[in-house]
C-alpha cells in the first residue's frame, strides 16, 4: 500500500476528509509481501513476496479512480501504479529487496539460499546469482560506494560479496555462532560513509546484539548492545551527521557521525549515533510484536517503523537531537577524503551522467588517469583544454553533452585475472551532411594502457620526428616490424593517411582505439559496426590497408598526401574552424582515393574480434597477424584476406611450387601470447637473437605457473599455438616443431608441403592448415596422424569464400568457418567434410522448440556447437516465435533442425552437447506425439536385450552408456499420458536389464 504522509506530518490534513489518506493498494502480489524498497532515483517501487516474485511498479498517467478491489465503493485508488515488470527466478519466498547506488543494480534474496543481482537499466535481465549461504537468506544491502554487498542469512553468517566479479570478499561467522533461535529477518546495513556494516541477531556473551563490521579488515570488535531479544532489523540514517552549534559559541570544528536505528523482537526500537557510548532514546513496547522494518525519510529527521502486528509507526526527531546534516557537498568531500573521489552527481554535472559515476575507488582512480593521459596524449584539442570551443548544437545536443555520453556508454569488463579491461565503442558519424565538429571536439576514448604509450611525437601537431610504429591493440608496447615499410616521416605523413584534427598516427593505432575520425573519409567505411574489433593488420601496416583488405595501394603520391598536409597546415595557421580543414583534407583525399571502388566494401570482413580471457603482460610484443589460440574461451577468429592481399603482407615467406590460396602470418621481430588459461602458461618468441655458425638462431621462451623454460630454432617463428599440455610453432622454413609443457621436443621437425595459415591446438591434438589449402592433425599422444593433407578444395567452393575461422575441439575434431557464413567439420571416422551450422539457414530461423528447453539452463548449451552457432541460435528463437509459417510446417523444420543438431552433436564428439540435444529432441517429439520416432530411438538406445555375435551395437555413444540416457529420455515420454505403454514397456525391459 501507498500512503499519503501528509496527514502523517500534519494534523490538520489528517482531519481534512478531502486529503486522501491511502493513494494506492497493488493486489498482484500472489501471497504475503515481505519487503518494498523505492529505488533511489524514486521512480521505482521493488516488492518481494512469499510467491517467489520480485515485482517492480512504476506510477501510470492517472485514468480516473479505481476501487480497491474486494472493498466498499468508498475505498478509491487516487494514484495509478502499474508493475512494469515482474522478475522469476527464485525458488522460494523473497525475504528482502535492496537497490544499489545510482539504481544500477536490483539485488533480492530468498528463503533458497540464493542472492539475485537484476540489470536494474534492462529488466528483466539478470545478472548473476551469489550462491555460498548454506540457510535462508533474509537480509541485504548495499555498499554506499558500490563496492561490495553484504548478506546475512541464518546459517549463522554474514557474506560480504564483491560487485566487480561477483565473488565472496569476507565471510564473517564469529558472532553469529551462538545464535540460537531464528528471526523472521535479518535486515543489516551499511553506514552512509561506507565505513561500517552493522549486522541483526549476532550474540555477545549470550546476549543479544547488533554487530559492527569495520570495513577495513572486516573486523569485528564493537556491537550495539542493550536488546533483550534479538536484534530483527538495523538501519543507518541517509545523512552524515555533524554536532548542531549552541547560538554565539565560537564553532569547534567537530567530527562528522552517523545515525543508526536498531529494532528488536523485543518490541522495543533503539537510536544510537556513532559519536554517543549509549543509545541517544531508547522507545519500549512501541509494537505489539516483533519489529519487521524501519526507514527513514530523505530529510533524515523522520523515521518509519513497521510491526508484525500490522501497524506503522511515524517518529519525528529534530536537529537539536540529532545534530545538522552535512549538506550534499560536504558528504562528498567526505567520500573524496577516504575513496579518492565524490561518488555522488555534483549539481554542475550533467544528471545523465549518473551512470558512469564509478562503483568502487580503484577504477575511480583508473577512470582519472585514463582521462587525464587520453587528454595529455591526444592531438585533438579535448573540450576541456585551452582551445577554443566550438559551442554549436548537433541534433539538438550540445558538444559537451555528446562528449559526456561517450565517456557514460563505456564498457568495462573483468578478465579473470582480475584485471581491468575497457572495451572500445563505435560513435556512429553525426548525420550533419558533412564532417561535424562535433567528432573532433570530443576527447577520443584510449584504453588507459595505450594512450600512456602512444609514442610523444604522434601527439605533437607539428612533429618533424620520425613517427613511431602504432602500439599494437592489446595495449602492448609499440613495436617496429622489420620486415614492413617503416613509416614516413610526419611531415611525409604515413601512407593511410587519415585525420584527427591534423593528428598524424599511424592508422593502425585508430582502427583499435575508439578515435573519433569521421566516417566520411573512404577507407572507413570497412571500419563500420566493428569498430570494438581487432584489426587484422600487422602492426607498423597502417589501417588504410586493413580497413580495404590490404588493397590499397602504397605506392600513393607523395606530392598529393605532402600537399594534404601543407592545405590543413595552412588553414590552421589562418584560422581554427575545424569544418574548413575537414573539407581541405576531404577534397585532397578524393585525389588519393582508388580506381576500382567495389572492392572497398570487401573490407568489412577484414576485423577480427578481440579476445576474451586474461590480457597479456605488459612487457610482451605484438601479436602475430593470424594468431590462433586454442579453443580455451572462445575460438580463434579469423578473417579473410583476399588472395590479392596476400602479395602484400606475405612479402616475408619464400613461395613455394604449390598454389597459395590462404593468408600466412607476416614474420614479425618478436611476439608473446596466452596459449592456456588453466594452468597460466605464456609464450614468447624472438627471432634473430643470435647467429650461430652462419644461421640466425630464434628464441622460444614459455613460462608455466611462473616456471620459465627456453629454446633455440635454427629458423624464424611465423606461428605459435599451445594447450596445456604441449606446443607446437611453425618455422619460415615449412617445418612445425612440438615441445612438451616443460620445453622438452617431442617429434623431429615435421617438414609441410606450404607454409602454414594457421595453427591451432587443443588437448594433444595438433592442427595445421596450410597457405596450399590442405588440413592436416595430428594426436600426439598416439604419435599418428588422423586427417593428411586433407584439401579444403571440396568446402571452398565459388571464387569469394575464404577461411573465417579455423578451431580444434578437445576430442581433435577439426572445424572450418567460411566467409560465407557455412562452419564445416572434418568427420575422422568417415573421412569427409560434414556442415555442421550455416549462419543463411531458414530452418534455424523457422523453428521453434522454446517449450521444448530444460527448465534450468543446462551446461550442455555450451561446446563447440554452440560456440560456431551461438548468436544465430539465438537470433533464431526469437524469429521463430514471429513465424508465420503453418503450424504442420514449423514443426516439420523444428523436427529437421533438432536432428540437425544432434548429428552434428555426434560428428563434434561432443557428449554434453549431444545430450543436452537428444532431450530437447525427445521432449518436441512427445509434445507433437510422434510415437514413430520416438520408438526408434528407445529402441535404439535399448539395444539388444539377449546378446548375439551378429549384433553391431553399441553400448556408448561419446562415452555416454545409451542406457543411462534412455533412463533420461524416459521421464520425459512419461509426461505424455498417450505414450504411457511405450513407457512401460521400455521401463520394464530397463528393470530386466538391471535386475539380470
Amino acid at each position: 500500500m501507498i500512503w499519503n504522509m501528509a496527514p502523517v506530518l500534519r494534523e490538520e490534513d489528517e482531519k481534512n476528509d478531502n486529503i486522501p489518506k491511502m493513494l494506492c493498494q497493488m493486489d498482484n502480489h500472489l501471497a504475503c509481501v515481505n519487503c518494498v524498497r523505492w529505488s533511489n532515483n524514486g521512480l521505482y517501487l521493488a516488492s518481494g513476496g512469499d510467491d517467489k516474485l520480485v515485482m517492480v511498479w512504476k506510477r501510470a498517467a492517472f485514468i480516473g479512480p479505481s476501487t480497491v478491489f474486494g472493498s466498499s465503493s468508498k475505498l478509491a485508488n487516487v494514484e495509478q501504479w502499474r508493475c512494469v515488470t515482474i522478475l522469476r527466478n527464485h525458488t522460494g519466498d523473497v525475504m528482502d529487496v535492496s537497490w544499489s547506488p545510482h539504481d544500477v543494480w536490483l539485488a533480492s534474496c530468498s528463503v533458497d539460499n540464493t542472492i539475485v543481482i537484476w540489470n536494474a537499466r534492462k529488466f528483466p535481465e539478470m545478472v548473476t546469482c551469489l550462491r555460498g549461504h548454506t540457510g535462508l537468506v533474509k537480509g541485504l544491502t548495499w555498499d554506499p560506494v558500490g563496492k561490495y554487498i553484504a548478506s546475512q542469512a541464518d546459517d549463522h553468517s554474514l557474506k560480504v560479496w564483491r560487485t566487480l566479479d561477483w565473488q565472496m570478499e569476507a565471510n564473517i561467522t564469529k558472532p553469529f555462532s551462538e545464535c540460537g533461535g531464528t528471526t523472521h529477518v535479518l535486515r543489516l546495513s551499511w553506514s552512509p560513509d561506507g565505513q561500517y556494516l552493522v549486522s541483526a541477531h549476532a550474540m555477545n556473551n549470550s546476549g543479544p546484539t547488533a554487530q559492527i563490521v569495520e570495513r577495513d579488515g572486516w573486523k569485528t570488535n564493537m556491537d550495539f548492545v542493550g536488546h533483550r531479544k534479538a536484534v530483527t532489523v538495523v538501519k543507518f540514517n541517509p545523512k552524515i551527521f555533524k554536532k548542531k552549534q549552541k547560538n554565539g559559541s565560537s564553532s569547534k570544528p567537530s567530527c562528522p557521525y552517523c545515525c543508526c536505528a536498531v529494532g528488536s523482537k523485543d518490541r522495543s526500537l533503539s537510536v544510537w549515533l556513532t559519536s554517543l557510548k549509549r543509545p541517544l532514546v531508547v522507545i519500549h513496547d512501541l509494537f505489539d510484536k516483533s519489529i519487521m522494518d524501519i526507514s527513514w525519510t530523505l530529510t533524515g529527521l523522520g523515521m518509519l517503523v513497521c510491526s508484525m502486528d500490522g501497524t506503522v509507526a511515524y517518529l519525528d526527531f529534530s536537529l537539536d537531537e540529532l545534530g545538522d546534516p552535512l549538506s550534499e557537498e560536504e558528504k562528498n568531500t567526505i567520500h573524496q577524503n577516504i575513496y579518492g573521489k565524490s561518488l555522488a552527481i555534483t549539481s554542475t554535472q550533467e544528471p545523465q551522467l549518473a551512470t558512469t559515476i564509478i562503483e568502487n575507488p580503484e577504477m575511480l582512480k583508473y577512470q582519472q588517469e585514463r582521462q587525464s593521459s587520453a587528454q595529455n596524449n591526444c592531438g585533438v584539442p579535448c573540450a576541456d583544454s585551452s582551445a577554443p570551443k566550438l559551442n554549436s548544437v548537433m541534433n539538438g545536443e550540445s558538444l559537451e553533452d555528446i562528449r559526456k555520453n561517450l565517456l557514460k556508454k563505456q564498457v568495462e569488463t573483468r578478465t579473470a585475472d582480475g584485471r581491468r579491461r575497457i572495451t572500445p565503442l563505435c560513435i556512429a558519424q553525426l548525420d550533419t551532411g558533412d564532417f561535424s565538429p562535433a567528432l573532433f571536439n570530443s576527447v577520443p576514448i584510449l584504453p588507459s594502457s595505450l594512450s600512456n604509450q602512444l609514442p610523444p611525437q604522434l601527439s605533437t601537431e607539428s612533429s618533424s620526428g620520425q613517427a613511431a610504429a602504432a602500439p599494437s591493440l592489446g595495449g602492448l608496447r609499440p613495436n617496429m616490424d622489420p620486415t614492413l615499410p617503416q613509416p614516413a616521416p610526419a611531415n611525409a605523413a604515413p601512407k593511410g593517411l587519415e585525420d584527427t584534427k591534423d593528428q598524424v598516427l599511424p592508422s593502425s593505432v585508430k582502427a583499435g582505439l575508439l578515435l573519433t575520425s569521421a566516417s566520411k573519409i573512404e577507407p572507413m567505411k570497412a571500419l563500420d559496426s566493428r569498430f570494438t574489433e581487432r584489426s587484422k593488420t600487422t602492426p607498423g601496416i597502417p589501417a588504410a590497408i586493413s580497413s580495404t583488405a590490404g588493397l590499397l595501394p602504397l605506392e600513393r603520391p607523395k606530392d598529393v598526401v605532402a600537399s594534404v598536409l601543407k592545405d590543413v597546415k595552412a588553414k590552421e595557421d589562418t584560422s581554427s574552424d575545424s569544418e574548413d580543414k575537414m573539407a581541405a583534407i576531404n577534397k585532397n583525399l578524393a585525389l588519393c582515393k582508388r580506381k576500382p571502388e567495389p572492392p572497398m566494401m570487401d573490407g568489412a570482413e577484414v576485423v577480427e574480434k578481440r579476445k576474451k580471457g586474461r590480457p597479456r603482460k605488459e612487457k610482451m610484443a605484438p601479436p602475430i597477424m593470424n594468431q590462433c589460440f586454442t579453443q580455451i574461451i572462445s575460438p580463434p577468429e579469423r578473417e579473410p584476406v583476399r588472395p590479392a592481399a596476400a602479395a602484400v603482407v606475405t612479402a616475408p615467406t619464400p613461395a613455394p611450387a604449390a598454389i597459395l590460396t590462404l593468408p600466412t602470418p607476416s614474420l614479425q621481430k618478436a611476439f608473446s601470447m596466452q596459449v592456456s588459461m588453466e594452468p597460466a602458461v605464456f609464450l614468447e618468441v624472438e627471432n634473430e637473437v643470435t647467429s650461430a655458425a652462419g644461421s640466425r638462431l630464434s628464441q622460444l621462451r614459455c613460462s608455466r605457473d611462473g616456471r620459465e623454460w627456453n629454446t633455440l630454432l635454427p629458423s624464424s617463428v611465423i606461428a605459435a599455438a599451445g594447450s596445456s599440455d604441449i606446443l607446437v610453432v611453425a618455422c619460415q622454413d615449412r617445418t612445425l616443431s612440438v615441445f612438451s609443457s616443460c620445453g622438452r621436443r617431442l617429434l623431429p621437425s615435421i617438414k609441410l608441403a606450404s607454409p602454414v595459415s594457421a595453427l591451432n591446438c587443443s588437448a594433444h591434438f595438433v592442427m595445421a592448415l596450410t597457405a596450399g589449402a590442405t588440413l592436416s592433425v595430428w594426436d600426439l599422444r598416439k604419435q599418428k596422424a588422423l586427417v593428411k593433407n586433407e584439401s579444403l578444395t571440396t568446402i571452398l567452393s565459388g571464387s569469394e569464400v575464404n577461411v573465417s575461422q579455423s578451431l580444434l575441439t578437445q576430442q581433435g575434431v577439426p572445424i572450418i568457418s567460411l566467409s560465407n557464413g557455412k562452419s564445416f567439420c572434418f568427420s575422422l571416422s568417415l573421412e569427409t567434410w560434414t556442415l555442421i551450422a550455416d549462419r543463411g539457414d531458414c530452418l534455424v530461423q523457422c523453428a521453434d522448440f522454446r517449450s521444448c528447453l530444460p527448465t534450468q539452463e543446462a551446461s550442455g548449451a555450451s561446446g563447440p556447437l554452440a560456440t560456431l552457432q551461438g548468436r544465430n541460435l539465438n537470433a533464431g528463437r526469437m524469429a521463430s516465435r514471429f513465424s508465420t509459417a503453418p503450424h504442420h510446417l514449423q514443426q516439420s523444420m523444428t523436427l529437421a533442425f533438432l536432428e540437425n543438431q544432434l548429428a552434428a552433436a555426434l560428428t563434434l564428439q561432443s557428449a554434453s552437447e549431444y545430450r543436452y540435444w537428444l532431450l530437447i529432441y525427445t521432449r518436441f517429439l512427445v509434445n507433437e506425439g510422434s510415437e514413430f520416432r520416438l520408438r526408434e530411438l528407445c529402441k535404439d538406445l535399448l539395444g539388444p536385450v539377449h546378446k548375439s555375435s551378429s549384433t553391431a551395437w553399441e553400448a556408448t555413444t561419446l562415452g555416454l552408456l545409451k542406457r543411462e540416457l534412455l533412463r533420461e529420455v524416459l521421464p520425459v515420454i512419461g509426461e505424455n499420458l498417450r505414450f504411457q505403454r511405450l513407457f512401460t514397456e521400455y521401463q520394464d525391459q530397463l528393470e530386466q536389464l538391471r535386475n539380470k
